[in-house]
């Protein structure tokens, strides 16, 4: 019985292998690219804006970071970075608007479960683990910047 299962199973991975598409890296990297350039490009017609409407460089750029979750968060909400993403694949991971879908998008999918247990327990889901670990290095970096004087 165990060599009938074995076999089985090892037919089914060759199939399953012979089946699976191609990574089209190319294509993938290309999109990636263009889109998460588009978007720092948007990112800095913001803070040219606010440049040019009188808001000092340091002023200007936290208003550009303000402004671009909250167009994270909002095309998040209304359905369209869930697309971008799709197309894009780490193009729009990477930019801070991705930052505000990978909050955004879970509080949407477990609000149905109440505004504790859904919303605020999984909000930080997918961020939390990377706000944690950028907190922590930056705590021992600033420490040992501290102590060796650099």
């Amino acid at each position: 019985m165990k060599v009938k299962e074995t076999k089985i199973k090892a037919k089914f991975q060759n199939v399953y292998e012979s089946s699976k598409p191609k990574p089209t890296i190319f294509k993938n990297s290309f999109r990636a690219f263009w889109t998460g350039g588009l978007i720092c490009v948007v990112g800095e017609i913001i803070f040219k804006t606010l440049i040019y409407l009188g808001q000092d460089k340091l002023q200007a750029t936290a208003w550009e970071t303000v402004i671009m979750i909250f167009l994270g968060a909002l095309l998040t909400g209304i359905g369209i970075y869930d697309r971008i993403g799709d197309y894009a694949g780490a193009g729009s991971v990477v930019p801070i608007t991705g930052f505000a879908n990978s909050i955004v998008s879970p509080a949407i999918e477990f609000k149905k479960e109440g505004y504790v247990f859904g919303v605020a327990s999984k909000m930080f889901t997918i961020a939390g683990p990377v706000l944690v670990y950028s907190i922590s290095a930056s705590v021992i970096l600033g420490i040992l910047y501290y102590i060796f004087r650099w």
